[in-house]
């Protein structure tokens, strides 16, 4: 692909230093539609990204667009803070129908906020709220948002230095895998909370994702989270599960967990919840917790109903008719699976691991820098990744569920290409 030098002088004039993903595709883009966007000159480019996992259903869906246009041409509410609106309860009696009575789940629904941070926000206080208590466990390589409370219970030390202030009442502990199977699941974790010399305050919950996007696609094992859950029981803590970028599908059921067989005393979900790329996020609980005073935690723009109208809309469209979705994503994953191994028998010495579930896979390079040279050269080729990882060591691959096998035979071949050509 031959790219013209694209007009980028106000953006590198006006817009904040801050910016970061346009850096590492230096054009300006214009149209998009499935998994293709194009920029303004009509290159085309195939999009392994996804909007950071918020377009599961790939770009301006024709589904999920006609009920959009049709809401907004019937001049529906748009802004409606939390005021009872018909797009509301049709998402709410979706979502209930859809989601939460097939898999047996009690769970209330708040709206926080638009964004998977206000959801993270919601959570924390809520535990500290119900329990009496501040403390908050976390885990290595964990990610769950920039906003203060998100960013404590965050591993990432460049994120974290971004807060400018001490990051208090959260506690790490190690993620499955982090030790290498040499310590049992949770002995430290045990040992601290038995130990009355130990300094650990008690906990009011744990936070976890079952796989870990941010911190590098590292896959939690069913296992590893149902000790985790009874261990949660057993000492008195709330389980919080953030499947903000790994709900909605992403993993191949509905929600992440479910493949782990636990139920969680609080979901946040955001990113592909509304379908369409609209800022939405839920946070989910026990009925049991819902001990919110009326306004207790609200914010301005918790009422976006074009996104409860596009929500509802993939919600019909991909999750009403039982397991279709899920099965077509775990096939789908099993297709990136096998161009992941191919890569690495190529590049035996170069690769140190591959690593996903569902659609949401990691090619991890011995060399740290490799993954962001490929994605460099990826996108040259006309194919859209990002890198992970604490160092960015880990080439992430985050396709939209609706993509054709075709279009990710495409993009693996590229990305083949783009690991052989780079060193």
């Amino acid at each position: 692909m031959t790219i013209t030098q694209p007009d980028l002088s106000v953006f590198e004039t006006l817009e904040s230093e801050v910016r970061s993903y346009c850096r590492g595709w230096p054009t300006v883009f214009d149209r998009a539609q499935g998994s293709r966007m194009h920029d303004e000159d009509g290159h085309e480019y195939l999009d392994f990204f996804a909007g950071a996992g918020s377009l599961n259903y790939g770009h301006n869906n024709p589904v999920l667009k006609r009920a959009l246009i049709d809401y907004l041409e019937r001049d529906g509410v748009t802004h409606g803070l939390d005021m009872s609106t018909v797009a509301k309860r049709s998402f709410l009696q979706a979502f209930q129908d859809l989601v939460l009575r097939p898999r047996d789940l009690p769970y209330k629904v708040m709206f926080p906020g638009p964004t998977g941070t206000n959801a993270v926000e919601s959570a924390l206080k809520l535990a500290r709220k119900v329990k009496g208590r501040e403390a908050i466990v976390s885990f290595t390589n964990a990610f769950h948002g920039m906003s203060l409370g998100s960013l404590a219970v965050t591993g990432n030390a460049f994120k974290r230095a971004g807060a400018g202030i001490p990051l208090v009442h959260g506690t790490p502990m190690p993620f499955d895998h982090y030790l290498d199977g040499r310590v049992p699941d949770f002995l430290w974790f045990e040992r601290l909370l038995e130990d009355q010399g130990s300094g650990l305050n008690r906990p009011a919950a744990v936070i976890v994702e079952t796989v870990q996007g941010e911190g590098g696609i590292n896959v939690a094992r069913p296992e590893w989270l149902r000790s985790l859950a009874d261990l949660c029981t057993r000492r008195d803590m709330l389980l919080i599960v953030d499947d903000i970028q790994m709900g909605c599908g992403r993993t191949g059921a509905f929600f992440s967990f479910e493949e782990a067989g636990i139920v969680p005393d609080i979901v946040t979900v955001s990113k592909s919840i509304s379908g369409y790329g609209l800022p939405m996020s839920l946070c989910l609980f026990k009925p049991e917790l819902d001990l919110w005073e009326p306004g207790e935690h609200n914010g301005t723009f918790r009422g976006n109903n074009p996104a409860f109208v596009t929500a509802t809309a993939a919600l019909e469209a991909y999750w009403a008719d039982g397991s279709a979705m899920e099965k077509q994503t775990r096939a789908r994953g099993e297709q990136v699976e096998q161009g992941l191994i191919s890569i690495t028998e190529e590049n035996l010495a170069d690769v140190k691991e591959y690593r996903g579930r569902g659609l949401v896979w990691g090619l991890e390079f011995h060399d740290k820098g490799r993954a962001e040279r490929v994605a460099r050269r990826a996108f040259e080729l006309g194919l859209l990744i990002e890198t992970s990882g604490p160092e960015g060591e880990v080439v992430k691959l985050l396709p939209a569920l609706t993509i054709t096998p075709d279009e990710l035979d495409e993009g693996l071949t590229t990305l083949a290409r783009a690991v052989r050509e780079t060193v």
